[in-house]
Parts: C-alpha cells; structure tokens; sequence
C-alpha cells in the first residue's frame, strides 16, 4: 500500500508511515479485540505510526494500547499528548511544570511503556509561560521518557516563539506540528505550514476528511 510507504518524520528523524493509526475511539466506541484487530491490519500493511492522547476516553485508549502493543512496541513510534484537562482528574490541564511532569509519568505508565516516541503539547494554555513547559520537556528528554516533543492547535506565532524560548534555552526545538487540516478548512496554509517548512519540522495533521464528512458518511436525510 504506497499510503503506508515511510518517510522521516521530520528531517533526520525516525521514518514513520505516510498514515498515522489515530486510536481515538480506542476504549469507548472501539473495544480490545476491534482494536487488536485495526492494529494487526495496519501492522501487517506497513503501518508503524501510532497516535493517542491522555483525553481520549480519558486515559482508556492509552491503556487499551498497553493492552495490545506488548510484543510490538518497538516496531511501532508511539504519540500521545497532554495539555487537556482530564475529567476527574483533579489539578489535570495546562502546561504547567507539574502538570507536565505528572502528565508523562501518568502517560507512561497508562501505556505501560518505558518510554513516549513523541510527546504532543495537545493545545496552548495561553498562560503557562513557555520557559516553564520547555523545563519539564527538557527534564523528561534528558531522562530518556521521551523522545521528541511537538505541538497540536498552537497559533503560528505562538509556535515560532515556543521555537525561540527553546532555542534561547538550548532546549531541543519542536519536530512536529499537528493542525486541524482538510480541503474544507485550510487557514493553516497561510502561516502555520510555511514556519513548519522554514524550522524543518515534520506537519501530522488530523481529521483529513472531515471526521466522515469528505467521504459520504453523512447525508442529508439521515441519521
């Protein structure tokens, strides 16, 4: 399947299938042995990219993951992401320090691995100042708990000072962006896209079809 050929994922980096497998409804609407099932598929044809998040169903598909990757986590790079607050979860949300460093720890040990491949910040808090999250990020790339970090629904601007305030830090920049991005919604061609291109970083987008839209799930008429 030449979706599935690889490609780096951001210049110099690990070669990741061209289709991400986005494990969202992992743990709600999609259950142990649909989800064994979707990711023997996308193994066995060439796939080695898997996405999650600590929101999604609230920390059940990280462990729905941990559940079926034993065996086969090294064949795969792993992405998860914090920054959304988590329902009962007490302190939970931002970019802060302490909620970056209990996020990864908590991450970790929901997917039950030893290390994250890649660690979105799931969206801009618009108060925690960034010195204060890079610090957290660069304590947990020294500690081996992840391997890169990158950003999803930050403005353009607020990404291109985030790659700043890192590099004034000498912390390791962002590798990867990932916009909300389909035919139907295309402002991120306008500034977010090219300051990925300018700072070499690696562009994931999510909902290419319009969560169904694009592809007829939906019609006029119907439920």
């Amino acid at each position: 399947m030449t979706d599935l050929a690889r490609k780096p994922l951001w210049p110099g980096g690990p070669e990741v299938s061209r289709l991400c497998l986005g494990t969202m409804m992992f743990g709600d609407q999609t259950g142990t042995d649909e989800a064994r099932a979707i990711l023997d598929l996308y193994l066995a044809a060439g796939g080695n990219f898997v996405d999650t998040a600590d929101v999604y169903t609230n920390g059940a598909s990280e462990r729905m993951l941990a559940e079926i990757l034993p065996g086969r986590r090294d064949e795969v790079i792993l992405a998860t992401k914090f920054g959304n607050a988590m329902q009962g979860v007490e302190g939970s949300g931002g970019l802060s320090a302490a909620w970056a460093r209990r996020a990864i720890d908590d991450a970790l040990a929901r997917l039950g691995t030893d290390r994250i491949d890649l660690m979105y910040l799931h969206k801009d808090d618009n108060v925690t100042p960034p010195e204060e999250t890079l610090g957290a990020l660069d304590a947990a790339m020294k500690a081996g708990k992840i391997g890169a970090w990158g950003m999803s629904n930050f403005r353009a601007w607020k990404m291109v000072e985030m790659i700043r305030v890192a590099d004034a830090m000498r912390v390791d920049r962002p590798r990867v962006y990932q916009p909300y991005y389909h035919m139907l919604n295309r402002l991120v061609e306008i500034d977010t896209l090219p300051a990925c291109r300018h700072f070499g970083m690696g562009v994931v987008p999510y909902t290419v079809l319009a969560r169904g839209e694009l592809t007829g799930t939906y019609r006029g008429g119907t439920p």
